[in-house]
């Protein structure tokens, strides 16, 4: 079932404009989720915001945003003024630059929305921006205010839709050469490397969701379904199994020797 839409405005490219809905691409309601209670009375634990000082509660209507700007000291700003920082790009995804896709990488992606027409007559502006980017095999890029933020979006082309990614800040990527430098300059063993690409060959296959399944989350369940069919509520867990002893250290190419001999067994799938 289609969600709600996240966000709704506009796309615009130039004189092009058509009105577009935003639905997050990615959902995270499947997982496993739990309160906390009270063990005593089995009601759920609320929780209310103390003074750090006095310890009180504080009264809702005593809440406000502060940033900080030095020890104990800070910058008040009330609902009414950061609501007024209202930019153009509220309601609107203006794209005023284009970009080859296989020059933004992967690091700078951070969360998929599917961008679509809102409305039947914009859906001919809408397919001809969509199908001219890729045609050129370009990404649009735009900024467009999410939760008070302005962020900067990325549009990309995806059979009849667009995914719209938001990039991360700048400052939010931190510099590779700070962890890779560290990495000394050998050179691939020339008699390992045929027995690695053998292996890679093995245990190739095409993607599949399954290969992102989540196990834990899949126990968790089994263990809710089993508590759930129990009678009793209390039982003695089962002790945790004990982790296997770890084997001598071996000769790496002997490993891989060995990885190779049995995947090429007869009946090895």
């Amino acid at each position: 079932m289609a969600l709600r839409p996240y966000w709704k405005g506009y796309l615009k490219l130039s004189l092009v404009t058509c009105p577009v809905q935003m639905t997050p691409a990615t959902s995270g309601s499947e997982k496993v989720r739990f309160h906390t209670l009270n063990r005593q009375t089995s009601n759920r634990v609320i929780s209310h915001y103390v003074d750090a000082v006095s310890g009180k509660e504080v009264k809702e209507e005593d809440e406000v945003k502060g940033y900080q700007r030095g020890e104990n000291d800070y910058i008040l700003l009330e609902e009414e003024e950061l609501e007024n920082v209202a930019l153009d790009s509220t309601k609107t995804i203006d794209i005023n630059v284009f970009s080859p896709r296989d020059t933004i990488e992967w690091i700078w992606l951070d969360t998929p929305y599917y961008l679509s027409p809102d409305d039947p007559v914009g859906q001919e502006a809408f397919s001809v921006i969509r199908d001219a980017m890729a045609a050129e095999d370009m990404v649009g890029i735009s900024r467009l205010v999410l939760a008070r933020r302005e962020r900067a979006v990325m549009l990309e082309p995806r059979g009849k839709g667009i995914v719209l990614w938001t990039l991360r800040y700048g400052d939010e990527v931190r510099d590779e050469d700070s962890y890779f430098s560290g990495i000394g300059d050998a050179v691939s063993d020339a008699e390992m490397m045929p027995l690695i690409k053998q292996l890679i060959k093995k245990q190739t296959r095409h993607w599949d969701s399954k290969l992102v399944s989540d196990p834990v989350q899949d126990k968790l369940l089994e263990i809710i379904e089993a508590k759930r069919k129990k009678t009793k509520r209390n039982g003695k867990p089962k002790a945790a199994a004990g982790r296997a002893p770890s084997g001598n250290v071996i000769n790496i190419m002997d490993a891989l020797r060995k990885s190779v001999e049995s995947e090429n067994r007869p009946g090895k799938r």
